[in-house]
């Protein structure tokens, strides 16, 4: 075993977070209990890239149960938790990352996983998948498959497999039913602005929220704006999306004319250059940015630093900028990922949903190598259909069933 964490002391206080939301994830217990008894990933190195925190380090400890030897960082600087990671170190796990690394220390935490061989690679962003391209292409022939957890990464494998550069199966994890539904829209909804509530400690009502990106995220996001009081401004460059937003009831501009009235500012599109110059030369004094997008290029923080005649630390995790008129611009956590670097991430019942999909999907690796003649997969929807079976069973419910009679007049056309 090895490793490269900041404390191994603070083991304890990971465990009590991974204890915690082990309580709150059934659908994950019962996959552990199956990985246990069966030990599929026997035999098998497991590269892991997502952020690390309890709910992470917990599909990491189902994984290892499962036979996995693991081989984990994080997928953001300043989303690990030490002592999370530690605790994944004292229970025998290989972990390389911590909070607050400079680029280079990522890049050779993210390294490491890469330079033990994997077999299957969970990926949150493709940086696991980027670099074994890239830099590691000797490392590519042990490769099994992978799974993508989000919707950045999933653009990246797209863009690599049309230039015919993708050299092993992936599975679309962010895809699934069973993730993008509950993980993109209830997940990052509440917890962007968990984030934001306890880093900025504002009232939201009465307030104008401009969201950057109508998709299940700025659903999500825009739709908890509303519940907290605010008034709701949309910005895409989708026409159809604009018009979903209208008739959920926002208003839709674009985000130069956005920019005058916004009060907090959330990006959530997985493109870059989405808040830029022209939008900050016209903020009110006080605005508030920040990013629920995977990378830290969506709102324009170089150039907004650029443009400053000072930089000071307006509160702990914001960063204020003094424009040459006198406005003070914000932004939270350097722009990156705000629910996760000034927050704890996702609700564990919603991570139990996404994570339960990773394992499972990892799972269909496994059993099906060497037989995958796509670099692209979806998720089966067998998979969709059990984690969405065993949700509604630990949640207590039951539902209807077709009958024969139903399923035969729905598969016929001559009724």
């Amino acid at each position: 075993m090895s490793s490269e964490i900041r404390d191994a002391a603070l083991w304890e206080s990971g465990k009590i977070k991974i204890d915690w939301v082990r309580a709150n994830m059934p659908l994950l217990n019962s996959i552990e209990e199956d990985f246990k008894r069966d030990l599929p990933f026997k035999g098998l190195k497991v590269a892991l890239s997502v952020h690390l925190e309890a709910k992470t380090a917990y599909l990491c400890k189902v994984l290892a149960a499962g036979g996995a030897e693991m081989y984990v960082t994080g997928s953001n600087p300043l989303s690990t938790q030490d002592d999370v990671a530690a605790a994944l170190v004292h229970d025998g796990l290989n972990v390389y990352a911590w909070y607050d690394a400079t680029p280079e220390e990522y890049h050779r935490h993210i390294s490491k996983v890469i330079e033990a061989g994997p077999n299957i690679i969970i990926d949150d962003g493709g940086d696991l998948v980027n670099l074994i391209h890239n830099e590691y292409p000797e490392k590519i022939k042990d490769v099994i498959g992978g799974c993508e957890e989000t919707t950045t990464g999933i653009i990246r494998l797209i863009a690599m497999n049309r230039d015919g550069k993708l050299k092993f199966p992936m599975v679309l994890v962010n895809n699934a039913d069973c993730k993008h539904l509950f993980d993109n829209r209830y997940g990052t909804g509440q917890s962007v602005w968990d984030g934001i509530n306890r880093t900025t400690n504002l009232i939201v009502a009465g307030k104008n929220v401009v969201v950057a990106g109508y998709g299940w995220c700025g659903k999500g996001v825009a739709m908890r704006a509303k519940g907290l009081g605010a008034s709701v401004i949309v910005t895409e460059v989708d026409p159809i999306k604009a018009m979903e937003a209208v008739m959920d009831g926002f208003k839709v501009m674009k985000m130069e004319e956005a920019a005058k009235i916004g009060d907090f500012f959330i990006t959530v599109t997985g493109c870059k250059g989405v808040i830029t110059e022209k939008s900050f030369n016209v903020m009110k004094d006080g605005a508030i940015c920040c990013n629920a997008g995977h990378f830290d290029c969506e709102v324009d923080v170089a150039r907004l630093k650029e443009m400053a005649v000072e930089c000071k630390v307006a509160r702990h995790n914001i960063q204020g900028y003094i424009m040459p008129d006198g406005r003070q611009i914000n932004v939270i956590a350097e722009g990156r990922l705000v629910n996760l670097a000034a927050g704890d991430g996702h609700p564990a019942e919603i991570m139990d949903m996404s994570f339960a999909i990773q394992a499972l999907s990892a799972l269909y690796l496994a059993q099906n190598r060497g037989k995958l003649d796509s670099m692209i997969i979806d998720v089966p929807k067998s998979i969709d259909r059990e984690v969405a079976e065993r949700k509604i069973r630990f949640w207590g419910l039951e539902i209807d069933k077709l009958t024969e009679e139903q399923e035969k007049y729905l598969n016929s056309w001559n009724c």
